[in-house]
C-alpha cells in the first residue's frame, strides 16, 4: 500500500475515533454502551498505532458531516425517473414471478422479480418478493438482503421484517429473528404475525437452555471448541462481559447478602440482576459467536448434547403469500 492511502486510512480511523469519542458524551446511550465505546477506540488506537492526541490526524470536516452530504448525494443518484411504461411492465413481471411461485418454479420466480427490480428498484415489493424466493432456494443470505433493501425503500413494511426473521431463523439466528418478527408484530399485529413471534421467543428460548443444560465435560475434551473460545476470549468486549459478571458475583450488598448485585451501572445498565442470569447471558453471547462464525461447530455441539430434535422454521415460507 502506497504511502498516501496508509495515511488516508490513518487519518479515516481516527475520525471515526473522534466521532466514538464524542459519542461518550451522548445521555442516550447507556454506561454498558459507553463503556464499549471506549474499548472499541482502544482497540483501533492499538490496532492502528493511532495516538489519540495528534490532532492533524482528524479530518476538518467531522465524518458524519462527510457521510450525511454521501448519503444525499446517493439517495439524488438513487430518484433515478421511471416511466409508466417500465412501472407497468414491472408489475406485470411482479405477478408473473408470484404465478411461478404457486407452480413451485422459485429459479424462474426470483428471475422475473429482478427482472422488474431491473425496470423499477425503488418499489419495496420486489425485493420483498424475491427474498421469499431466496429463502424458497435456501439462500438465506441473499434473502436477508433483500429484505433489508426493501426495508429501506419502505421502513413500515412488516411483510419485509417477518420474510427478514424468516431468514434470520434459516440462519440459526433466533435473537434476530425474534427482533425482526416482534417489528412484524408492531407494524401488523396480525395473527400469522404473533406466532411467528411466539415460535421464535419459544425457539431462542430452548437455544438459551440447552446451552445452560451443557454437558461441559464433553465440550472442554473438544479441541475445536477450546481453540475458538480461545480466540473469542482475546476479544476485549468478550474480557469486558466476564469481568463484570465476575464482578456481579462478588459484590453482594452489605445489607442483604441474598441480594445478588446488578451487572455495570445501576442507572442505566441493562443486563441482569441476577448472577446466574448473567451467566446465561454471556454463554449466550459465546453461542452467537461461534454460530456466526463456525456454524458448523455449533451443529457438532448440538450433536454431541443429543439434541437430535429438527429445527423448526419457527414460520411457514408457503403461508407468507407474495404481494
Amino acid at each position: 500500500m502506497s504511502d498516501s492511502n496508509s495515511n488516508m486510512k490513518t487519518r479515516f480511523v481516527a475520525s471515526f475515533m473522534q466521532f466514538l469519542s464524542e459519542e461518550l458524551n451522548n445521555d442516550e446511550l447507556s454506561a454498558d454502551s459507553k463503556e464499549s465505546i471506549e474499548v472499541a477506540i482502544q482497540c483501533l488506537e492499538t490496532a492502528y498505532s493511532i495516538n489519540p492526541v495528534d490532532g492533524t490526524l482528524h479530518s476538518k470536516k467531522p465524518i458524519m458531516e462527510i457521510f450525511s452530504d454521501y448519503m444525499k448525494c446517493e439517495k439524488q443518484d438513487s430518484q433515478k425517473i421511471v416511466s409508466e411504461e417500465d412501472k407497468t411492465k414491472a408489475n406485470e413481471l411482479k405477478n408473473e414471478g408470484n404465478e411461478l411461485m404457486k407452480s413451485g418454479k422459485y429459479q424462474e420466480a426470483l428471475e422475473s422479480y429482478t427482472k422488474a427490480i431491473d425496470l423499477d428498484d425503488s418499489n419495496p415489493i420486489y425485493y420483498c418478493n424475491r427474498a421469499a424466493a431466496q429463502s424458497k432456494l435456501d439462500n438465506h443470505t441473499a434473502a436477508l438482503e433483500d429484505c433489508k433493501v426493501a426495508i429501506r425503500r419502505d421502513p413500515n413494511y412488516s411483510k419485509a421484517y417477518c420474510r427478514m426473521g424468516l431468514a434470520y431463523v434459516n440462519l440459526k439466528d433466533h435473537q434476530r429473528a425474534r427482533d425482526c418478527y416482534k417489528k412484524a408484530v408492531e407494524l401488523d399485529p396480525s395473527e400469522s404475525n404473533k406466532n411467528n413471534l411466539r415460535l421464535a421467543e419459544e425457539k431462542l428460548q430452548e437455544e438459551q437452555t440447552q446451552f445452560s443444560n451443557m454437558g461441559f465435560g464433553n465440550l472442554f475434551n473438544n479441541p475445536q471448541l477450546m481453540n475458538f473460545a480461545s480466540q473469542i476470549m482475546s476479544n476485549p468486549n468478550m474480557q469486558n462481559m466476564f469481568s463484570q459478571m465476575l464482578g456481579s458475583m462478588g459484590q453482594q450488598p452489605q445489607d442483604n447478602p441474598e441480594q445478588p448485585a446488578n451487572i455495570g451501572d445501576q442507572s442505566g445498565g441493562t443486563a441482569s440482576s441476577n448472577p446466574m442470569e448473567a451467566f446465561l447471558q454471556v454463554g449466550q453471547q459465546f453461542a452467537d459467536q461461534i454460530r456466526q462464525a463456525n456454524p458448523e461447530l455449533m451443529e457438532q455441539l448440538r450433536s454431541a448434547m443429543g439434541d437430535s430434535k429438527k429445527e423448526d422454521d419457527g414460520a411457514n415460507p408457503d403461508k407468507q403469500n407474495e404481494n
